[in-house]
């Protein structure tokens, strides 16, 4: 089991939601933090709020999306602590729209975000964990990750992606460094965030509303809890949520039944 005491993690997208609450529980279980996002003052508000010794907290703002800038970028969040012990890859933009009703660009948009950004980082902090031989690879992705829903075909092709390049990514590297190197697929469901707010409809406009799954979900106090729970224990996938992660067995083993289902489901 990892204990994640004194434990150096950089966690993207900590500047609000999951990744802001992650920061928190990282922070009250004493890792050492590195926090990025785009928007510095929301960092740097973050980072004042965690329990730790405020020494112990870097923030490096950061565009996923802005890949040629990613290596040295990558440089200085190892500089900072001299290593890195787990990445956790939370970066993410949500999708409100109809497929027939989504411009092309927005597509492009939700994968450069969801799936290329994930990507991207972790092939830039690969080589420091191969040649150290340790460290950890996490990546929020969604249950939208093991099915589609009405609504959300963009993001549901993004999340998707991300389950084939790290589940591919984890079987690989075990050619190289056996187990030494854990990689983690991390699966909400609704989870009370500001995600929706910022969801792009089909124009790319922002939806600037709650949905009610996302504001009857649960507390990303409490997803983080569970999320830290799974990094010690090193799981490979983990789902969390309610009675929506009910929908990964359902259509995995009666997937005609799940697919009636899902076609009448209230998802806005």
């Amino acid at each position: 089991m990892l204990n994640l005491n004194n434990k150096v993690v950089w966690i993207t997208g900590a500047s609000s939601g999951i990744g802001e609450a992650l920061s928190y529980e990282l922070s009250r279980r004493g890792s050492k933090l590195m926090l990025s996002a785009r928007r510095k003052e929301e960092l740097e508000r973050v980072k004042s709020n965690c329990t730790a010794s405020q020494e112990n907290i870097q923030i490096l703002p950061m565009d996923v999306t802005h890949f040629d800038e990613l290596p040295t970028l990558t440089k200085k969040a190892i500089q900072f602590f001299g290593h890195i012990d787990l990445l956790v890859n939370n970066s993410g933009i949500s999708q409100r729209s109809f497929a027939k009703d989504t411009l092309l660009d927005v597509d492009k948009r939700l994968m450069d975000v969801n799936y290329f950004g994930a990507v991207a980082l972790t092939k830039n902090i690969l080589p420091h964990f191969l040649l150290s031989k340790r460290g950890h690879i996490a990546v929020v992705t969604s249950v939208t990750g093991k099915f589609g829903t009405p609504y959300r075909s963009g993001y549901a092709a993004s999340k998707h992606a991300l389950h084939g390049f790290f589940d591919s990514l984890r079987a690989e590297l075990w050619y190289d460094v056996r187990d030494a190197i854990k990689v983690s697929i991390i699966c909400p469901g609704f989870i009370h965030t500001p995600i929706t707010l910022s969801a792009v409809t089909g124009d790319g406009s922002p939806l600037n509303k709650m949905d009610e799954g996302q504001y009857k979900g649960k507390s990303a106090k409490w997803c983080a809890e569970k999320i830290v729970k799974a990094l010690e224990k090193e799981r490979e996938e983990v789902y969390i949520g309610g009675k929506e992660v009910l929908g990964v067995y359902l259509k995995r083993f009666f997937p005609r039944i799940f697919s009636r289902i899902i076609r009448t489901a209230k998802v806005r």
